[in-house]
């Protein structure tokens, strides 16, 4: 099995995006490796992109912390495109992502999916070993917040 450097991660601003971000910070802490958090913006995103950015950086760095783990060895990737596409270059050069990491279901969730689009298109076309993070229960969320 090849060593994890390099985790990409796909970040949405939901809570499943969130437990997702968390436990790959978590990984990260743990072998090592540097985290990539993965927005993907779309057409509509575009116009707003700039505080969305600001946003999402701020939330990446109050999960770095915690998670312990330094902020040094976090950034954030702001893409073009849909998200499958998104995750799916984060596996080529320049981060050359050895594991991808997805919540179950990001913003656009359809109540009694177990997986939302992203995730099972992840699991159908990734060339690189795909974790998708189940749903935080309700009393680790209570905990979380």
């Amino acid at each position: 099995m090849k060593p994890i450097h390099t985790i990409a991660v796909g970040f949405d601003g939901s809570e499943d995006a969130k437990t997702a971000v968390r436990w790959a910070l978590t990984l990260a802490t743990h072998c090592d490796a540097q985290v990539v958090v993965a927005h993907a913006v779309g057409l509509l995103e575009r116009f707003d992109a700039k505080n969305v950015a600001v946003e999402l950086e701020e939330s990446l760095l109050r999960l770095c912390d915690e998670s312990g783990l330094e902020h040094s060895r976090a950034q954030l990737e702001i893409e073009d495109g849909d998200a499958c596409s998104v995750m799916l270059r984060m596996a080529d050069p320049p981060i050359s992502a050895d594991l991808l990491v997805v919540g179950t279901r990001g913003q656009g969730a359809h109540a009694g999916l177990l997986l939302g689009s992203t995730s099972l298109e992840l699991a159908e076309h990734s060339t690189i070993p795909l974790v998708i993070v189940p749903r935080a229960s309700t009393t680790e969320q209570s905990q979380m917040a």
